[in-house]
């Protein structure tokens, strides 16, 4: 039976990606996953007893481990969803974001290249290699900007995104200069279920609900264009499904909104949802001092994946934020289990008798 293959996939989006793939396919899926601090796999408790789905806790820059589990499990394709990928920490520790950004894909990119080379030529025809990328990439636009297209020059701006558009370049090679057979998408703005909470909308849900401080960086001008999980998600599948070889898709939500409209949508929501005895929501919020290098705005035209593939989101912001902040209020266990560390020790509990398999 074939199989495919997940890197990251404890974390927020490739995480999601598992659970809507098995809810839609039969097709087993190995996740291959370092576990630093936001990879959760209590995200994916619901699979541990599914015979269609593995866990292996390892780093894609481990080249022997890769080499063993590629020789295993044969997989047809790999989506390469493993990043370190929050702006903030990378201001304050470049180096983990190298180390598994730009080295990582580095090694996963040799080791898919000496295993698609060894495959058969009707193997070879069908094995693809997704990487997983981000619309940072291509720097920030001015109010009046056209959206940023897949011709768009790169110009990023943070360690983080410099790390991503490194592993975009990389992967781009490999196809050129090697013909693996690779995809590449740069996505908005996520958000939805099982996000980590040092994000901006699972951050505001927890601080509200906390009685806490809704830090806003500089004048909340911001802009993001924003895309429901689900909805990148089928975005890839589609590109996997139907993408042309060598090609990159640019996957957006079409909501483009200021920071500081986003948290006062997510206020306005859970006074409706859960109010607050001592006020609106909206009393919180707290204007910061803005972090170094913050781009003003993004915005994506994800009209080619329309055009080539037939994909649109299913989900309007006001759908998909009304979705979201309930997913939180019913599920505050998770949420406090990541925002006090608790769920390391979940982790320990409930993996230690099955090791790293």
């Amino acid at each position: 039976m074939s199989v495919i293959w997940v890197t990251g996939g404890a974390g927020f989006i490739g995480a999601n990606f598992i659970l809507d793939w098995l809810r839609a396919s039969n097709e087993p899926v190995l996740n291959l996953d370092k576990l630093t601090y936001a990879g959760n796999p209590e995200t994916l408790d619901s699979l541990k007893d599914d015979a269609r789905y593995r866990w292996v806790q390892g780093d894609i820059a481990d080249r022997s481990l890769l080499d063993r589990l590629l020789a295993e499990s044969r997989p047809r394709a790999i989506l390469h969803f493993a990043a370190e990928s929050h702006v903030d920490r990378s201001i304050h520790g470049p180096a983990e974001f190298i180390q598994t950004n730009v080295v990582g894909t580095f090694h996963l990119l040799e080791a898919a290249r000496a295993y698609w080379q060894g495959l058969p030529a009707t193997e070879q025809a069908a094995f693809r290699f997704l990487h997983v990328s981000t619309d940072e990439v291509y720097g920030s636009l001015l109010p009046d900007d056209p959206p940023f297209t897949e011709s768009t020059p790169y110009a990023p701006n943070s360690p983080y995104s410099a790390s991503k558009a490194a592993s975009d370049h990389l992967v781009r090679a490999y196809h050129h200069t090697y013909g693996l057979p690779v995809l590449t998408t740069n996505c908005s703005n996520n958000y939805g279920p099982y996000q980590f909470p040092e994000k901006l909308i699972p951050l505001m849900i927890l601080n509200a609900t906390r009685g806490l401080s809704l830090p806003i960086y500089g004048d909340g001008m911001n802009v993001r264009d924003w895309l429901y999980v689900t909805d990148h998600c089928s975005a890839i599948r589609a590109v996997l499904e139907k993408g042309r070889v060598g090609e990159t898709y640019n996957i957006g939500g079409w909501n483009e909104m200021p920071n500081i409209e986003i948290v006062k949508t997510v206020c306005a929501l859970l006074d409706e949802m859960r109010p607050d005895a001592a006020g609106p929501y909206a009393r919180l919020l707290t204007y910061v001092k803005d972090r170094p290098g913050h781009d003003r705005r993004y915005a994506i035209d994800a009209g080619k994946i329309h055009r080539e593939l037939d994909w649109k989101p299913a989900e309007t912001f006001t759908t998909g934020i009304r979705k979201t902040v309930r997913w939180y209020l019913d599920n505050m266990r998770w949420v406090e289990n990541v925002a006090s560390g608790e769920y390391r020790k979940w982790l320990d509990t409930n993996y230690a008798e099955k090791g790293t398999q």
